[in-house]
């Protein structure tokens, strides 16, 4: 593989490392990092940089490395390619009423 591509793909993971932690950690994915890291993702695969299935594989190899846990079973149905899943903690919620 290209150097070029092996770059492009290194910073691909990274981009996912970010947004993975930033989500278990609970602070904020600003839309537009989601939406830049998943046009990369189409962009990798229109050049043929990568395959679809390989992206996939590796973004779910990086999600469980940082939430130590697998993405669920039909994750790639409910995201299909090129999204991002992943979702932050909920935010807590205090009752401004004494009903």
């Amino acid at each position: 593989m290209p150097k070029n591509n092996e770059a492009a793909l290194a910073e691909l993971d990274e981009r996912w490392r970010l947004i993975f932690t930033r989500l278990v950690t609970g602070s904020e994915v600003p839309p537009g990092m989601r939406l830049r890291t998943e046009g990369f993702m189409e962009a990798l695969v229109t050049l043929g940089v990568a395959t679809e299935d390989t992206l996939q594989a590796a973004l779910a190899q990086r999600y469980e490395e940082v939430f130590s846990e697998p993405l669920d079973s039909d994750w790639r149905e409910l995201f299909p390619f090129p999204q991002v899943p992943g979702f932050g903690q909920r935010a807590p919620v205090y009752p401004s009423t004494r009903d």
